[in-house]
């Protein structure tokens, strides 16, 4: 069995204002996570990390953020296109471990519904999705409140075309 892992990592700016849509769904919030998407920056990564895993290079060369197709697209549309990718290339998903790292708001609450939701998109089981999520202990941007980062493992296994026995 081919088994490859894959890592992807994904910021963006905090604007007030904007909705927080982070690990496909949208989080009440101040401020929200600004980019040429809807800026799931948890979903990013989590693309970046499956699209690695099969080296088939990066969120940005699949999805430009210069084309107009793709401004202010549902991330969770990005990501179903990248698992079907995926499966034309042979590879199922076997787990994904992802950090979010933000001063607020809370991301605990908001865990279990993230996963039922990208487990949904991804179609795997709840319990191959890891997400935890920590500060950055008021340093830097992330601590100043102004930016979000995630961060994402996949691990992926390569399955062998059936052969048409007919």
């Amino acid at each position: 069995m081919n088994i490859r892992i894959g890592f992807g990592f994904d910021v963006h700016q905090l604007k007030e204002g904007v909705d927080f849509w982070i690990g496909g769904i949208k989080v009440e919030h101040s401020k929200g996570a600004f980019g040429h998407s809807d800026a799931d920056v948890l979903i990013h990564a989590i693309c970046d990390a499956l699209l690695g895993a099969a080296n088939l290079r990066d969120i940005g060369y699949h999805f430009s953020d210069k084309d107009p197709q793709y401004k202010g697209i549902d991330s969770k549309k990005l990501l179903a296109q990248v698992v079907k990718l995926l499966r034309e290339n042979h590879y199922e998903i076997g787990n994904i471990d992802s950090t979010l790292v933000l001063e607020m708001p809370k991301i605990n609450p908001h865990v279990d519904k993230m996963k039922q939701v990208l487990a949904e998109v991804m179609k795997v089981r709840v319990e191959d999705i890891s997400i935890k999520a920590t500060t950055n202990e008021k340093m830097g941007f992330i601590g100043r409140e102004e930016g979000v980062v995630a961060q994402a493992v996949a691990l992926i296994y390569r399955v062998e075309p059936k052969m048409d026995l007919e």
